[in-house]
């Protein structure tokens, strides 16, 4: 139902923290003591439904779906013809009640990742070691925007020990916001990439809006940087916190050492930390989660967990979220990579990378889509791909769209590649063309933005589309 979590409030304090004015409400004293929700699906009692408009509907529609499912009320913009709180501004009520939630549990420790890449996976990680020690609320999936962040805050309890919270920015200032509805003691900062570039005007403005996450530091609190990146590394020039570093090189504090994959593309190696060292044998696919995971291990550390149990956590940890690197075997022997929740140029260097890896003498497919949001490096950031997917050898790439058509010339570009090339228009197109040339034995990466929706032509391909 409604998830859980939240400290119980009346209706009149809602109001009071948010702002609010009473529309059909009978009895102020009417307590919220489940979580807040933004689907009307997940309501139950003891919920607050927030109404917000969307993409294909209006939360408003639903208000009174919300209350007849247990909903105490409705927190909206306008008049609603169930009990409703109206403000100016749902998500800035929503965030106002997250921060006195905050406030009034003082034990509560605080974490925030942010990067261009990795956020989710290193969030997922940092959850599973951290939750041993203690009642451990993380956003579900991508919870990490003006709407998610307070939904996931507001699933704390009074038994919460620990909020690990992942930021993230599509401009100056929002970091900095989040911050400020959950106030970080550690924060770590994982990767300056070109994801978002365009939407921040190029690398360096990126690199100032991830720093506002250890800049919002207490002095109290440790800021955990990447130090394989220089944009991160520089970042501890921003936080009054003390610094701790992680990385796969010798000057990190919290470092990785032989590392190497398996045959199945995992990465194993040994965690490196001040106090002692213990091996780990990644379930996670691809060696660019080896940042991921020491920045995991580095932060539960910090709050408290020995290297041998992080060690040991990371080796047994899952990926949690969908669509992340998720490998499905076919009872045909085909694997099927299913990156397709997002895509930058690192990130697709690091699938690419993974898919040469697993394939290992087997032949290789590619399914890649268009990386959006990149301004002005677009072009030549997506030609780099093609030439990455060819110099990786791969069997055949399949390119979807128009939007990525650079990626056929940077294949093109490489004239000892001798594997197949595809432009097909849309995603039944890449399904039909799949089913022509694999056979038993192959592996296929689907990659792209999310908006690009190639997850499903990975469902497709598993069986699972439709489901």
């Amino acid at each position: 139902m409604g998830g859980g979590g939240l400290i119980p409030l009346s209706l009149a304090a809602v109001a009071e923290i948010t702002g609010a004015r009473l529309h059909l409400v009978p009895d102020p004293g009417a307590v919220v003591a489940d979580s807040v929700v933004i689907d009307s699906r997940a309501a139950g009692p003891g919920s607050l439904f927030a109404a917000l408009p969307g993409q294909r509907a209006d939360g408003h529609d639903f208000a009174a779906a919300a209350v007849a499912a247990g909903s105490v009320a409705v927190l909206a913009s306008r008049p609603t013809d169930a009990p409703t709180l109206i403000v100016t501004d749902v998500p800035a009520a929503m965030a106002r009640l997250a921060r006195t939630v905050v406030d009034r549990l003082p034990g509560l420790a605080i974490a925030g990742i942010t990067g261009s890449v990795g956020k989710t996976t290193t969030k997922d990680l940092a959850a599973q070691l951290i939750e041993p020690l203690g009642h451990t609320i993380a956003p579900q999936g991508s919870f990490n925007n003006e709407i998610g962040h307070p939904l996931t805050v507001l699933r704390a309890a009074a038994d919460t020990r620990y909020l690990v919270l992942e930021l993230s920015a599509r401009g100056a200032g929002h970091i900095a916001a989040l911050c400020e509805v959950a106030p970080p003691a550690l924060g770590v900062v994982l990767r300056v990439a070109y994801a978002h570039a365009g939407e921040f005007g190029g690398l360096a403005e990126v690199a100032r809006a991830k720093g506002e996450l250890p800049a919002a530091l207490p002095a109290h609190g440790v800021a955990l940087l990447n130090a394989d990146d220089p944009h991160v590394l520089a970042m501890a020039q921003r936080t009054a916190a003390r610094v701790v570093t992680f990385g796969t090189g010798p000057q990190a504090m919290v470092r990785a050492q032989d590392v190497r994959l398996d045959e199945q593309g995992r990465p194993e190696f040994t965690l490196v930390a001040p106090e002692g060292s213990a091996p780990v044998r990644l379930r996670l696919f691809g060696e660019h989660n080896v940042v991921n995971a020491l920045a995991a291990a580095a932060l539960a550390c910090e709050l408290g967990l020995d290297v041998a149990a992080a060690a040991a956590g990371l080796s047994t940890a899952t990926a949690r979220s969908r669509w992340r690197m998720e490998v499905t075997q076919r009872p045909d022997g085909v694997t099927v990579i299913n990156d397709a929740y997002n895509a930058n140029p690192e990130a697709m260097a690091a699938a690419i990378g993974t898919l040469a890896a697993m394939a290992a003498g087997r032949r290789a497919y590619a399914v890649l889509g268009p990386m959006y949001e990149l301004g002005g490096e677009s072009w030549a950031q997506h030609e780099e791909v093609g030439r990455l997917a060819a110099q990786a050898g791969v069997e055949g790439l399949i390119v979807v769209g128009e939007d990525a058509s650079p990626i056929l010339a940077g294949a093109k570009a490489e004239r000892s590649w001798r594997g197949e090339l595809l432009a097909v228009p849309d995603v039944g197109s890449a399904v039909e063309a799949l089913g022509a040339l694999l056979r038993p034995g192959d592996a296929v990466l689907v990659k792209a933005s999310r908006s690009a929706g190639l997850e499903r032509v990975a469902l497709a391909l598993t069986g699972e589309a439709g489901q």
